[in-house]
């Protein structure tokens, strides 16, 4: 497997996937290009069970899209799911015989978040990883899924909290919220992930298939209610009051490292008009 933005490697019945899209891993084309690749690649193999997601950036996981080709980032992810939709194709993975794994070590915001809640499962380094779902932040509605599970895991009231906050949440608080399943210690981190998946690995995949479908069934959303977050984000984004809020966003140092190393302080600057 040979890609511009991951770098991938096999140990038995798992696939390893770093992301490394510089300059700080915004789900652009190049990276849902791959990702598309990489997952129609693992599943086409039947001797993979198990696929892990990690990042080669130390500070970022998958921060956010890229504000500026989202029309290109929706080509790429129908190449998949014949839908110009993440959300459609973040779920196409949570339905996916492939048990998915992700491993987070940095900030996970907007359709970050959106893609390891769309994993199976997620470990974090307490010390270092940070999620945030932050569209409305922009007067938009998360278009990734974001919604749907974020009410499933956490509730109603601790949802609207994390979406209307649009505020950054460390690994410890993420973890009592259910956001993801456990906020280890960073140099703990890899050597339980790793295990985890191989003991995954070895266990008989049609049996992890019939777990997946029963689970799926109780705890998915239909994918109408994908396409439709997928549907109001695509309008709001497009609304001139959004476009002036990304654009002043954007003057303040929205998408460069720096400034995204402390989004949510950021953010909370927006001034209204």
């Amino acid at each position: 497997m040979d890609f511009e933005t991951l770098t991938v490697h096999r140990e038995g019945a798992v696939l390893f996937a770093s992301i490394d899209a510089p300059p700080m891993n915004l789900l652009g084309p190049e990276l849902v290009r791959d990702l598309v690749s990489f997952i129609s690649e693992a599943e086409a193999d039947n001797t993979v069970r198990v696929i892990v997601f990690r990042s080669a950036d130390p500070d970022f996981f998958i921060p956010h899209v890229d504000v500026g080709r989202i029309k290109a980032y929706r080509d790429e992810a129908a190449k998949l799911t014949g839908e110009a939709s993440i959300a459609v194709l973040f779920r196409y993975l949570s339905e996916s015989r492939l048990v998915s794994i992700a491993q987070v070590e940095g900030r996970v915001r907007g359709a970050g978040s959106e893609f390891i809640l769309a994993c199976d499962m997620c470990f974090a380094a307490r010390e270092t990883a940070i999620f945030a779902q932050m569209e409305p932040a922009f007067g938009v509605v998360p278009g990734g899924g974001g919604a749907q599970h974020l009410v499933r895991l956490m509730g109603r009231a601790r949802a609207l909290e994390v979406m209307l906050s649009a505020d950054d949440y460390p690994a410890d608080l993420a973890e009592r919220y259910g956001w993801i399943n456990r906020a280890l210690p960073a140099d703990a981190l890899a050597e339980f992930v790793n295990s985890l998946a191989h003991r995954i690995g070895r266990f008989p995949g049609a049996g992890q298939v019939a777990v997946k479908r029963r689970v799926n069934s109780i705890a998915l959303a239909p994918i109408e209610d994908f396409r439709r977050d997928s549907d109001l984000f695509g309008e709001g984004v497009r609304e001139p009051a959004v476009q002036k809020r990304i654009q002043a966003a954007i003057t303040a140092g929205f998408q460069t490292r720096d400034a995204e190393i402390d989004l949510a302080r950021l953010l909370g600057e927006l001034i209204n008009d």
